[in-house]
């Protein structure tokens, strides 16, 4: 068994299965003597895909033997619509020191739009109850046996949600379940608000502009994930109400988010 860097990947070989080596180094850039049987990694960040780990592990594959196992093998992100007014007006009213004209004798009020924009950028790290929730969620799966990295440098996640009920749209809340595959039995890790809380959390994205929208109509469009030079991803999210045009959205930083959590 050997143990690779930071990434904690974790790569095993029948022929060693009595002894263990510790090999220090990034994954792309050490060398083994032969090929594994299997590839045990942790590379999940906020989101799924904050830090950019995923692609380290899908770089370890070059070592993997023709029927090797990967834990975690495949993951499904999920998303779906929220409404949270008291959520919304604490984000924005986070800009509220930027409305002061007389800060030391400075006029801050110039710099207000700015800061608004600049906080509605964070995604935000926390936990909810799922009512909040207007419709049933669109699942997107990455699978770590077929995957390969540059699939993970530009990811569209088109949706189509039905609304269960009616009210303002606030944004789009996001989870993710990783699959460990084995030979008998599947097992799940999700980080669902319906399921024990984990170090992940989840991840809401609010709307600059909320959209209101009735019981039945839908709501469509994309989710757009580029990955960025600041090991993350900056997200671009447009949505529509089908039936009344009204349109919204926003752009984050992954790379900078709201810890609301206590």
């Amino acid at each position: 068994m050997q143990y690779f860097g930071t990434l904690h990947i974790l790569v095993f070989n029948n022929k060693l299965s009595n002894k263990i080596t510790v090999i220090p180094g990034k994954i792309e850039e050490i060398l083994l003597p032969e090929q594994v049987d299997v590839i045990i990694s942790e590379p999940m960040g906020y989101m799924l895909f904050n830090e950019r780990m995923l692609e380290s592990y899908l770089h370890a594959k070059k070592w993997l033997k023709a029927n090797g196992m990967m834990f975690p093998t495949f993951s499904d992100i999920h998303m779906a619509p929220f409404s949270d007014e008291q959520l919304y007006m604490e984000h924005y009213n986070r800009a509220n020191f930027w409305y002061q004209q007389c800060f030391y004798g400075v006029n801050l009020s110039s710099l207000r739009n700015a800061a608004v924009d600049e906080y509605f950028r964070q995604p935000i790290v926390d936990t909810f109850d799922i009512r909040i929730l207007m419709a049933r969620t669109v699942k997107y799966t990455v699978n770590f046996i077929d995957g390969k990295e540059e699939d993970l440098h530009r990811m569209e996640i088109p949706f189509v949600f039905q609304l269960v009920q009616s009210g303002l749209i606030h944004g789009l809340a996001f989870w993710f379940d990783v699959a460990f595959v084995g030979s008998l039995v599947t097992v799940w890790l999700s980080t669902a608000p319906t399921e024990p809380l984990t170090h992940w959390y989840q991840v809401r994205c609010l709307f600059q502009t909320p959209l209101f929208a009735k019981e039945g109509e839908t709501l469509s469009g994309k989710v757009l994930l580029l990955s960025n030079k600041r090991q993350s991803y900056d997200i671009q999210i447009v949505a529509i109400v089908d039936q009344s045009g009204f349109r919204s959205g926003n752009m984050l930083d992954l790379k900078n988010p709201f810890f609301r959590y206590a």
